[in-house]
């Protein structure tokens, strides 16, 4: 049994390895060509080499997405192939049961696993992290839309709210807008600053503005303003969170976007969105199991000769539409406030429950 395993796997990565490149080449080219419009925009300093280099950080983010297509279309081909060539027919006459073999490709699934979690939980976001700063770096600062981010802190008297127009490529935050409101909801200051950095224990402002709304002993609203060169203000904001803000959250690593839910929920704000997007990334590396089992029955059927094209033709086919699906459920899960890991989960317990399908019926009863 030691050297089938060896043959299956052995099949199924260089398959799997081959599906992986040229998709992403075919990525690669898509971005790149799309970056090409950003090339010496209004004189800006990003060429060629940035745009490269730009696109090349891009590649681990599209792999996270990619493999588990890519391991259902690889294992599909290796075990269409083996079926038209009577060679998984050997196999079964040499002790290869369809429980062994679902085993066998199970362990396989595992490795895919392993390497989808790290790949998107540690390759990808600084990957992306670093991308994002080299395009900021020659083409303007981080930001979303004309609004900028906006965060929340609380205190125990107090609640702060917080705009950042954009971060710059070296960290530092540009247009820092708080308010400060009191238990009632009262507006107590309003401060701005050009820039702000992250210190030991919160932020450093800087060139700033500050109003602030008291009232005398007569309860006369009052405003008082100061200018300061700077200003240490205490906060919790750390820069991952900073960072969930500006970046996409499913670019983000699993335990900073754990610790951003829990902000979010411990200042009263929704965390819907950034809950769905954790789940997604606890479940869709598990998709790798269930791609395996899909394509497990396709060794079982029988082939006339040339007819394993439109049968990967079909993985490829049921590989979109388990991406697209995983998409629809994030967007309408979000929009109908479901259960975010129950949203997170569908697609895949979906395709788990047709692929223990087609493995009951063309293996087991077949």
């Amino acid at each position: 049994m030691r050297t089938i395993r060896r043959l299956l796997y052995r099949e199924v990565l260089g398959a799997v390895g081959f599906v992986t490149v040229g998709f992403l080449a075919l990525f690669f080219f898509f971005d790149f060509v799309d970056e090409l419009s950003n090339v010496g925009r209004r004189g800006s300093a990003y060429g060629l080499t940035q745009a490269l280099s730009y696109v090349v950080l891009l590649l681990p983010s599209h792999l996270y997405e990619l493999v588990p297509i890519a391991v259902l279309i690889g294992t599909i081909f290796v075990m269409a192939r083996l079926a038209q060539s009577s060679e998984y027919t050997i196999l079964r006459t040499s002790g290869l049961g369809p429980w062994r073999a679902l085993r066998s490709l199970l362990v396989l699934g595992a490795v895919f696993t392993l390497f989808t979690f790290a790949v998107g939980d540690y390759l990808a976001p600084a990957a992306d992290r670093t991308a994002q700063l080299l395009k900021a770096r020659y083409q303007g600062n981080i930001s979303v839309g004309q609004t900028g981010a906006w965060l929340k802190d609380r205190r125990p008297d107090s609640s702060f709210t917080v705009n950042v127009a954009a971060l710059s490529p070296d960290g530092t935050l540009e247009g820092v807008r708080i308010f400060e409101a009191d238990r009632q909801g009262a507006l107590l200051s309003a401060t701005q600053a050009a820039r702000a950095r992250f210190a030991a224990e919160g932020w450093t402002l800087l060139e700033v503005q500050q109003r602030l709304f008291t009232t005398d002993a007569q309860g006369v609203p009052q405003v008082r303003t100061r200018e300061l060169a700077s200003l240490e203000w205490p906060t919790d904001l750390s820069p991952e969170m900073v960072s969930v803000a500006l970046l996409r959250p499913e670019r983000m690593r699993t335990l900073d976007l754990f610790q951003y839910i829990r902000h979010l929920e411990a200042n009263e704000q929704t965390s819907q969105r950034y809950a769905i997007q954790f789940w997604r990334k606890v479940f869709y590396p598990l998709s790798c199991l269930v791609m395996v089992v899909m394509a497990l029955p396709f060794a079982y059927l029988h082939f006339r000769s040339g007819s394993i094209t439109g049968f990967v033709f079909g993985g490829v086919l049921i590989g979109i539409s388990f991406f697209l699906l995983n998409n629809v459920f994030g967007y309408i899960g979000n929009l109908r406030n479901w259960s975010p890991w129950l949203t997170a989960a569908l697609p895949g317990l979906i395709y788990s429950v047709l692929s223990l399908s087609a493995f009951g019926w063309l293996v087991l009863r077949r």
